[in-house]
């Protein structure tokens, strides 16, 4: 771990999107100086941010002399090519395929269906009230961890981790989805396969200081 942060991270305790680079940062031996940008008080639609991501949206990943890099996928990509080890993606095209495939999944398909900008229009704009809001998270995780389930379930490729025995950003977004659920004490029945790899990344020191309740600004226990 170098001594100064090398890099800039507009992040939020509780975002999905800037755990999978907090695990990422770390997997790799990496520091970043985080900047709040508070999701519930509306500060990413601030002109300050704005001025960082146009969406409003983080994380956002700034190196001193060097762009604003938005968009999580992308900064773990990015991560990667710039500090090989470990290794994120598999070496073969066929396994990295399949890694960006299940990644994908659970960052577009999954969580951009939970995020506060859709409660927010669909408490205000949707008719939706607190209960309306649950059952739509329990709704789209429990979409998104049975499907992959199923998929894990059947592909030879599975093993320890969602891609053979190694952890790749395929394991980084699911255990993004699953630690953020665990924060609105949701649960999905009957995900064995995706329970057991979720275990084995808990156990591991990067993921458990990327932790969303081990962030500044996270609630304190009672």
């Amino acid at each position: 771990m170098t001594d100064e942060p090398t890099y800039e991270l507009f992040s939020f305790w509780r975002s999905s999107a800037t755990y999978r680079v907090r695990v990422a940062l770390a997997l790799k031996g990496l520091s970043a100086r985080e900047r709040n940008v508070d999701l519930d008080a509306g500060e990413q639609r601030g002109a300050d941010f704005l001025r960082v991501n146009p969406m409003g949206a983080i994380p956002a990943l700034v190196q001193a002399g060097g762009p604003t890099i938005t968009q999580s996928l992308a900064i773990l990509e990015y991560l990667d090519e710039t500090h090989p080890q470990p290794a994120l993606l598999p070496a073969d095209p066929v396994g990295r395929a399949r890694v960006r495939s299940i990644a994908a999944g659970l960052t577009s398909d999954t969580h951009p269906l939970i995020t506060p900008r859709i409660r927010r229009y669909l408490t205000t704009q949707g008719g939706f009230d607190d209960a309306a809001w649950r059952r739509w998270q329990i709704q789209w995780f429990s979409t998104g961890l049975q499907a992959l389930e199923a998929r894990l379930g059947a592909e030879a490729q599975t093993g320890a981790y969602c891609h053979g025995d190694s952890v790749t950003m395929a394991d980084i977004c699911l255990a993004s989805i699953v630690a953020v659920m665990r924060v609105f004490k949701i649960e999905v029945p009957d995900i064995p396969t995706v329970d057991a790899i979720m275990a084995r990344c808990e156990a591991h020191e990067a993921f458990a200081r990327a932790h969303p309740l081990r962030q500044a600004g996270a609630p304190r226990p009672a």
